[in-house]
């Protein structure tokens, strides 16, 4: 059997035959079929090797597998359990009457086991074919539904107990377990949230309707919904009780809102879940707001040269406020970490009231606002600054009272960041004297605006380059000057068909000159302070925006989507 999985390798360019056989023996030893030990090594590239030993062993090989709308005969052809359990996919039902043959896709014709179990648990005749694991993976998914197999002997009786659910709370926050665990709602809730995970999703919704429960994830800020087994109402109330168990909820009242949180641990990585419920007239609604414990540092933001420098020299400041601008989920927090984490160092004393506190700094005094016992953040900030702050991060300004205290912290030399709710950079300012707050105040502490958006990245694996002519980029607003090549999304199995993988954030800066402070402070019109920010070099959104889609790292769709029409350039 070697030297037949050892050819294909060689056919297909594998620049390590020796560990490519040392792989295989191996698994030999351990009497297992090497098809996932050699994948997982990552010696071959998957798609080809796996054609041309489907060549080989005169197998049909599916180049797409186009799940649409799958008809019923063919699921009840092959149940959830054994299909997810051994990875077989129900393709086709070939043939009439006693010649019905059922068409089986397995990305490893070697797996003795699931053959077996295929062979004794199906009742029509087998033809064998043969397709990547991947896109294997993501037609199971598709078919059957997150947790179908589990779903299945859940609803047989075997460990499902309605009355004793609550009992699990020792298990709360683990969710990387052994598959082979006995079904429970504990094991089809851990597996939802598996799959959300592993699609890189940043929130989980789950929604009861009239006839169904909806689950969604959103991914690169999309809400997707997933497929589900059918009859998943009935687990409504148990998936839900057990959501609210893990974050320390009330499972008995379903009247009014409640909010938790979970600690997750998963492949060695510490998740924090933020989680909210309310109550629906089809019943409890529960969002899952999923929050990496990463690194932050400038780096990662990806800024273009000239906001990062103009940021960098603010951050160097001895006080000062710093305001990021946008709605909610336009990545705001991300970037003031990213700033804390810039000048987090042992001479410096950093504090941040937040709310909540979303992911722990090493080093960083952080400190939740408790609205419920008076813990506000201006009650907290008034309590910071006797404690000796160098810097002080706050999570939002919300109101008059908040925004003077953080005015008076930069007037007696803190550096102050936060941010505030606005649609563009040059709103901040306007915000801030609606709220209350005298304009030579705003123009004496304030030392600039930041704006951002998030927009999808292109998958480098998949983007195909497009034109964009004179004409094009002067009906877009697109400078002409700006050079290089813009692209398109395409769609393969890497980014799951969307043609995108993750965002990315593009910004406007707004930095107070000493001719905007002037105008600020005598309450000039804003007309005029926009056009004193654009000869102080002011770029909108859009502006920079476009320099990303010349990039090719985001489109010009994405960009249009998220920016207004008020447009310029980089000179």
């Amino acid at each position: 059997m070697s030297q037949l999985l050892i050819e294909p390798a060689r056919r297909t360019g594998c620049e390590d035959l020796p560990a490519l056989a040392e792989v295989l023996r191996g698994a030999a030893q351990r009497q297992r079929s090497p098809i996932v030990d050699l994948l997982d090594a990552g010696l071959v590239n998957e798609e080809n090797y796996l054609r041309e030993l489907a060549g080989d062993l005169q197998l049909e090989w599916l180049a797409s597998i186009p799940i649409a709308e799958v008809p019923l005969p063919l699921r009840e052809a092959c149940g959830p359990r054994i299909a997810l359990r051994h990875r077989l996919l129900p393709v086709a039902i070939e043939g009439e009457g006693d010649q019905r043959r059922l068409k089986l896709a397995t990305f490893d014709p070697f797996n003795l086991i699931a053959r077996q179990a295929a062979a004794q648990e199906l009742a029509l005749p087998i033809d064998w074919c043969m397709a990547s694991r991947k896109r294997l993976h993501e037609a199971l998914r598709r078919l059957y539904g997150v947790g179908a197999d589990t779903f299945e002997q859940i609803l047989e009786g075997r460990d499902f107990d309605y009355d004793h659910i609550e009992g699990n709370e020792d298990q709360a926050n683990i969710i990387d377990q052994d598959d082979d665990e006995e079904a429970s709602v504990v094991k089809f809730v851990n597996q939802i949230i598996r799959e959300a995970l592993d699609q890189r999703a940043t929130d989980i919704h789950v929604e009861p309707l009239s006839t169904n429960l909806r689950i969604r994830y959103r991914v690169d800020g999309r809400l997707l919904e997933i497929a589900v087994p059918e009859n998943i109402k009935a687990l409504q109330s148990s998936v839900i009780a057990r959501l609210k168990i893990m974050a320390h909820l009330d499972i008995a009242e379903r009247r009014i809102p409640q909010d938790g949180r979970i600690n997750l641990q998963f492949e060695g990585q510490t998740i924090d879940v933020r989680v909210a419920t309310v109550p629906t007239v089809e019943g409890e609604s529960v969002s899952l707001r999923l929050l990496n414990q990463e690194r932050f540092n400038l780096d990662k933001l990806r800024m273009e040269p000239y906001i990062r420098r103009k940021i960098e020299a603010l951050l160097h400041l001895p006080n000062g406020i710093i305001l990021i601008t946008g709605p909610t989920g336009s990545g705001k927090s991300t970037s003031l970490y990213s700033f804390l984490s810039e000048v987090n160092h042992p001479e410096q004393r950093i504090v941040t009231v937040e709310d909540p506190v979303e992911n722990k700094l090493t080093g960083v005094m952080q400190i939740a606002v408790k609205s419920e016992i008076g813990l506000t953040f201006a009650t907290a900030l008034r309590s910071i600054l006797r404690a000796d702050p160098n810097i002080v991060m706050i999570g939002e300004i919300r109101d008059l009272e908040t925004a003077e205290i953080a005015i008076r912290a930069s007037l007696t030399g803190h550096l102050v960041f936060s941010t505030l709710h606005t649609n563009d950079a040059l709103g901040g300012i306007s915000r801030l004297i609606d709220m209350g707050v005298e304009p030579f105040l705003v123009s004496a502490a304030v030392r600039a605006f930041l704006a951002q958006r998030l927009v999808r990245r292109l998958c480098p694996a998949c983007k195909v380059p497009r034109a964009v002519s004179d004409a094009d980029r002067r009906e877009l607003g697109m400078p002409l000057d700006i050079v290089g090549q813009a692209y398109s999304p395409c769609g393969c199995d890497q980014c799951r068909g969307t043609g995108f993988s993750g965002r990315l954030a593009i910004y406007e800066m707004v930095v107070l000159t000493a001719a905007m402070q002037d105008l600020i402070a005598h309450s000039a019109q804003a007309a005029d302070v926009r056009a004193q920010s654009v000869r102080d070099g002011y770029i909108p959104m859009r502006g920079y925006g476009w320099h990303k889609v010349m990039q090719g790292e985001t489109t010009i769709e994405e960009v249009v989507s998220v920016t207004s029409s008020d447009i310029g350039g980089i000179d």
